[in-house]
């Protein structure tokens, strides 16, 4: 990858003598926030929190940043994230500052339609707000938490765009960004999409291919019917990298088997926008991955003895079946923007509330709330490690 960042890096240059008509831009968010997580007392998966050694409480100072130089043929941009970050809970109190690159790209135009980049890049698509069964590299998108900040993968990557309805894409996964688990399943991948997009529809497909996985296959799309309704959906075929089995006769052990079975993931939905301007959107969503009510229910009783394998391995989601529903305001009011989510593992009947709200104070400065609030018992998905989160905050946008 550095032999090309480097060849960019000369283009860039030559491109910047012979054009002088570089455009730059930047703007940033400064955020300060803090968290207080009631953690359950009779947790099954984290008993005494001595498996996940959660944060019951944490202040973050964090600056997110944004800068793009461009001229006709060259476009560079990079997401820098600064950080401090103390964490406390009943065994201690930690302290981590950090500073990296979130995504960056340098990205040059070789001909009609052509474009060649390299950098770090969020690889992710599809309208889904709940999961997105279509990408392999961001399942849980981050859509249903305001405050999460999505990390790009490192790829080299050429796209071709001949019209303004189609678009291919091949790319090499190099490895996963900062911060990514090891070991990094990812690493010297290859990824290839095809777009297509019309007035009224749009769809995508996607097939990846990791050196130790079987390769995935998705898809996703979406129609606008009216004005006011959208129907969409997203489709994943894979193989994880390690599949916790969980036999629903609980006298059997866990098994782990890698990589696991291929299994099939689908996701269908409906957004409907009101002439307020609010919209709701409904989701449900079937995990092939996912545990049936009684393989979730023999994972618990086989995780009172394990829980750190239960844990540590679970799969991504728990879970078969799960309906998900969000209420928004107007994304276009000035004044501040407010978000409802209900979801529901319809496999073992739990639930989780979450609201998210921010209010503008002054020109530059908003205040925000996100407030997370399971319903269920210590062997129930959503309930199972915490009673609540509440999050406090202010955003200064700069400059």
């Amino acid at each position: 990858m550095r032999l090309v960042v480097l060849a960019l890096s000369a283009f860039v240059a030559t491109a910047s003598a012979a054009e002088s008509d570089w455009r730059t831009s930047w703007d940033g968010t400064l955020y300060g926030y803090a968290n207080s997580t009631s953690l359950r007392d009779d947790s099954v998966l984290n008993p005494g929190n001595r498996v996940a050694g959660l944060a019951q409480h944490s202040e973050v100072a964090e600056l997110r940043l944004n800068l793009k130089a461009e001229n006709e043929s060259v476009r560079l941009t990079a997401r820098p994230i600064i950080s401090t970050r103390e964490q406390r809970n009943a065994y201690g109190t930690q302290q981590r500052n950090e500073a990296y690159l979130s995504r960056w790209q340098v990205q040059v135009r070789t001909g009609e339609g052509w474009n060649v980049a390299a950098g770090r890049d969020v690889l992710n698509w599809g309208p889904a707000q709940f999961r997105s069964p279509s990408s392999p590299f961001y399942f849980d998108n981050g859509r249903s938490d305001p405050m999460r900040e999505l990390v790009g993968m490192d790829t080299l990557k050429l796209s071709l765009t001949p019209d303004m309805q189609s678009s291919v894409s091949l790319a090499r996964i190099v490895r996963s960004g900062h911060g990514a688990a090891q070991p990094d399943v990812w690493r010297d991948s290859w990824l290839a999409k095809l777009d297509r997009r019309g007035d009224e529809w749009a769809y995508g497909l996607v097939a990846v291919k990791a050196p130790n996985l079987p390769a995935f296959y998705g898809a996703h799309g979406q129609i606008t019917v009216s004005d006011a309704l959208m129907l969409y959906g997203e489709l994943g075929s894979s193989a994880q990298a390690v599949a916790l089995q969980s036999s629903a006769d609980a006298a059997q052990p866990f098994v782990a088997q890698a990589p696991g079975p291929r299994r099939s993931t689908a996701l269908v939905g409906a957004s409907h926008a009101f002439e307020d301007g609010t919209s709701l959107a409904a989701e449900y969503l079937h995990e092939g991955h996912g545990y049936t009510a009684a393989q979730e229910s023999a994972y618990f009783q086989r995780a009172v003895a394990a829980p750190d394998i239960a844990l540590g391995l679970a799969p991504r989601l728990l879970g078969r079946d799960y309906l998900h529903l969000v209420w928004q305001s107007n994304l276009m009011d000035e004044r501040g923007y407010w978000r409802l989510m209900f979801t529901r593992n319809l496999s073992d009947g739990g639930n989780e509330i979450a609201a998210y709200g921010e209010t503008v104070l002054g020109s530059e400065i908003s205040a925000f709330a996100l407030a997370v609030l399971p319903q269920g018992d210590a062997r129930q998905e959503f309930s199972a490690l915490l009673q609540r989160s509440v999050t406090l905050g202010l955003k200064i946008a700069l400059p």
